[in-house]
């Protein structure tokens, strides 16, 4: 079994399709651990919605290809289409993070995913559920990567967000 990480994102209906991710995840996975949600503003969107972001981590055995599928059936599911623009809003986003150690082109899915170390609204939640967990590239922990980032005009703050009737986040 390998500890899965993925990033979740979502500008449209945000509250209703994290709640949907969340639930699909937790029924073909079980256990999952969850990040604070994080109100963004878009980086490289011309549409100003702001995103609910957050990172969640559970393990799994199945290979990097059928977790990709998933993601994507999932994002699919739930009107994502396969052809829109890259920068335009979004029902649910869905992106593979990590997959244990594993590094480089796997199925078509690149390892670690680089917006890890690009993007405040990934490497903030992932530094605060996985603070000792360390880059599979870099070996740097993720709690000192984020305290290094330069976040700059990346924008990102705490909300509050129940799931399953617990609350997960509390804005601050």
């Amino acid at each position: 079994m390998a500890l899965v990480v993925v990033s979740i994102g979502s500008n449209i209906e945000r509250e209703r399709h994290v709640q949907i991710c969340l639930d699909a995840l937790h029924a073909e996975f079980g256990k999952l651990l969850i990040s604070r949600v994080f109100e963004s503003e878009p980086v490289g969107f011309e549409d100003g919605r702001n995103f609910f972001n957050l990172v969640t981590a559970f393990e799994s055995d199945a290979g990097v290809g059928e977790l990709q599928a998933w993601c994507k059936r999932l994002e699919y599911a739930n009107g994502r289409r396969k052809i829109s623009p890259k920068f335009s809003p979004r029902t649910l986003d869905i992106d593979l993070l990590t997959v244990g150690a594993l590094c480089g082109d796997i199925d078509g899915v690149e390892l670690p995913r680089d917006e890890i170390v690009k993007h405040a609204f990934v490497l903030k939640p992932l530094a605060e559920l996985l603070p000792e967990h360390r880059h599979p590239i870099n070996g740097e922990r993720y709690a000192d990567l984020w305290a290094e980032f330069d976040a700059g005009d990346q924008r990102l703050w705490p909300v509050d967000f129940v799931w399953q009737g617990q609350r997960i986040s509390r804005a601050s």
